[in-house]
This record gives structure tokens, C-alpha cells and sequence, in this order.
């Protein structure tokens, strides 16, 4: 099995006649034994499946558990969550991050009421024609839930499987994302597809591991290929580090009577569907030129006249390739408001309930503490 180092594993070696049985008779026990206790993994519902699958995209275990639970709290069928209001959705993904997967759950889950009678689809072209389902969502609720024959790859199987076969070369590019896709499906047992899947998934996530991998520890040490090698650390070959790009913004809550201007943010737009206070890039340094930037863009994105700036506070981000550093201002409407379409004046209680972005909550929560302090 090992091979020199440079040299791939080729579909046909890893694939022998016996091969995949001896990865499924030593993962499957494996899996029954060290699988953690998942609130997603108390049913094979594949409403439950699907929404933990939209939830880890990108997100880690322990950040999701408290989201799920709170989800399915409010919305514990699929039929519920068609029923819902966007805001609801919204507020309740709040935090999550990525909030186009909030929006796509809710169409899909309304595709669902409207065109399968309400009945979660059980082939993989029905679930691939949902929003927001791709090839790798479709796979893990058609084997989880109804133990259907389908591969799956996410972050953990990429890892596990391109040393499993020692296969070089970026995972993200479509030549290698092909070699992972054929490995992922002729590993496929013929029964109990979905706990298999599931498997891969969790030594990934607990074994082998993006650094140090805990080969040691791997049920499939004696049937890998990188580790038989020596090269468990360099596999899968890294992706070209991301270059970031720093930008300077600036946020203004423009207070009226008591209450605080919001817009929401249209489609297409950062956080779409989701409300903000004015926010928008800035050039100018300090100074009067600054202030008649902030001025002149509050009124061209809200419509508003603002007077007596007051810097408030400092925040920096990062949202994609971008690292943002956001200055805060506080502002008083300085003519009676003529409101934009989907804007509106809120009390400063209201924003508890409002679905906002991260950054947008840490300034409602910091607003409202320094009005009790006054």
C-alpha cells in the first residue's frame, strides 16, 4: 500500500476488491463506541438531519448545539418552520453567521409545504432541487435519514479521505474534488450508509485532525495511505493563504424623540434581510472633512439629517477577506424624518427583539447599558 512520496493513490488501488469492507468492519465499531451525543443524532428525522447539516456549514459542534436546540424549540417540524416569519427566522440565526443559509432553509422548507405536500422528499434529485441543497446536504439526509447509498464530503471527509488515499493537489479545485467524490462513494457499504457517513464525518472531526492528527488513536491507521508514508501532516495539500484586506467603516445611531433609526439591508447587500443602524465605508481621516462625510452619507443611505456627532465606540471585524475596523457614532435627527422604504424608528427596548448582525447586536447591547447608566 505505501507509496513513494508525490504519488497519488489511484481509484483502482484504493478500491481493491476488499478494501472498502476493511474500512467499514474497522470504523463502524469504532463509530458505535467514541460518537458523541448530538441532539441531531436523537432522531433519523430528516427535518433534524437538514437543519444540523445548514447549521455546521462553516460553523463548529459546540457553537451550533444551543442554535439548534432554540431552533427546533420554536420550530420543531418542517411544517412550522413554512409557516414562519423571515424576522423570526432571522432573529433566531442571529449569530450564526452566513445568514443566506437562515433565508434558503426557510424557502426550502416553503418548496417542501407547497410542492411535496408538506413531506420531506426521500430521492436525491427531489432534495437537490430545493434551495440551498447541495450535492453534499442531499447525500448526508438521504443516507442518514432513509440509509440511502449516498456519498458525502464536507470538511472533515476531505481531510480524512485525501490521506486515507494519499491524493495531492488542492481539495477545493474540480480534479481533486472529483478523485474525493468517486473515493467517498466506492467506500459506500451496502447497508447502514447514513451511520457510515456519519462515521467518516466524526473521525474527522475528532481524530484526524487538520494538525496533528491523532494517528495513534485511528481505527484506520493500517489502511492509510499518508500515514504509511510518513506524510499525515502535509495532506491535504494547503490551500493558498487568504490575503486580507483591511477597510475602514463607520456605524451612526441616529437617535429621534427617543427612539433609533434601522434600515434593512436589501438583497444582495452584507447581511441581507437582517436591520442595521447607517453604516458604510469611509475615506477621510479626522477633522471636519470626516464629519461631513459621515453627514453626507447618513443622508444618502437614510435619507436623514444628522447634527451632534458623538464618537461612541470602536470595533473591529472581519467579514470574508475583509478586516474591519468600524467607528461609532451616536447622532441626533436634526430635521423632522422622511423614512426610506424598509426603514423605520424603534425604542431602544425593541432592539432586544429585532434580528440584527454581530457587530450590529454588540452596539444595540452597548447602547441600551449606557442609557441605564444615565
Amino acid at each position: 500500500m505505501a507509496r513513494k512520496p508525490g504519488q497519488s493513490a489511484t481509484r483502482t488501488e484504493k478500491c481493491a476488491p476488499g478494501y472498502a469492507e476493511a474500512v467499514a468492519s474497522e470504523l463502524s465499531p469504532w463509530f458505535r463506541r467514541r460518537q458523541r451525543e448530538l441532539p441531531w443524532r436523537q432522531s433519523a428525522d430528516p427535518y433534524r438531519v437538514w437543519l444540523s447539516e445548514i447549521m455546521l456549514q462553516q460553523t463548529q459542534v459546540v457553537t451550533v448545539i444551543p442554535y439548534f436546540e432554540r431552533f427546533v424549540a420554536r420550530f420543531p417540524t418542517v411544517a412550522d418552520l413554512a409557516r414562519a416569519d423571515e424576522q423570526d427566522v432571522l432573529r433566531l440565526w442571529e449569530g450564526l453567521g452566513y445568514y443566506r443559509r437562515a433565508r434558503q432553509l426557510l424557502a426550502a422548507a416553503k418548496v417542501i409545504a407547497s410542492e411535496h405536500d408538506g413531506t420531506f422528499p426521500r430521492t436525491l434529485d427531489a432534495l437537490l432541487g430545493l434551495p440551498g441543497i447541495g450535492r453534499y446536504t442531499a447525500g448526508a439526509i438521504a443516507s442518514i435519514a432513509y440509509d440511502l447509498p449516498a456519498p458525502i464530503l464536507e470538511a472533515n471527509t476531505v481531510r480524512l479521505l485525501a490521506r486515507l488515499a494519499a491524493i495531492e493537489g488542492d481539495p477545493t479545485t474540480a480534479e481533486v474534488q472529483q478523485q474525493l467524490w468517486r473515493l467517498a462513494e466506492d467506500l459506500l457499504p451496502r447497508k447502514r450508509c447514513g451511520e457510515f457517513n456519519q462515521a467518516l464525518m466524526e473521525l474527522g472531526s475528532l481524530v484526524c485532525t487538520p494538525r496533528e492528527p491523532k494517528c495513534g488513536e485511528c481505527p484506520l491507521r493500517v489502511l492509510c495511505a499518508a500515514f504509511q508514508q510518513g506524510r499525515q501532516d502535509e495532506l491535504p495539500t494547503p490551500k493558498a493563504k487568504q490575503v486580507f484586506e483591511n477597510v475602514r467603516e463607520a456605524a451612526v445611531i441616529v437617535e429621534h424623540r427617543g427612539r433609533i433609526f434601522l434600515r434593512q439591508c436589501a438583497a444582495g447587500q452584507r447581511w441581507a434581510g437582517l436591520w442595521d443602524f447607517a453604516r458604510f465605508a469611509v475615506s477621510a481621516k479626522r477633522g471636519r472633512a470626516f464629519q461631513q462625510e459621515l453627514i453626507s452619507k447618513v443622508r444618502e443611505q437614510a435619507g436623514l439629517d444628522v447634527e451632534r456627532l458623538e464618537k461612541f465606540t470602536t470595533l473591529k471585524h472581519g467579514v470574508t477577506r475583509f478586516r474591519i475596523t468600524l467607528d461609532c457614532y451616536l447622532a441626533q435627527c436634526a430635521k423632522p424624518p422622511r423614512l426610506k422604504p424598509d426603514s423605520q424608528w424603534v425604542k431602544p427596548d425593541e432592539l432586544v427583539d429585532m434580528p440584527l448582525s454581530t457587530t450590529g447586536r454588540k452596539l444595540a447591547r452597548l447602547l441600551l447599558a449606557e442609557k441605564a447608566r444615565h
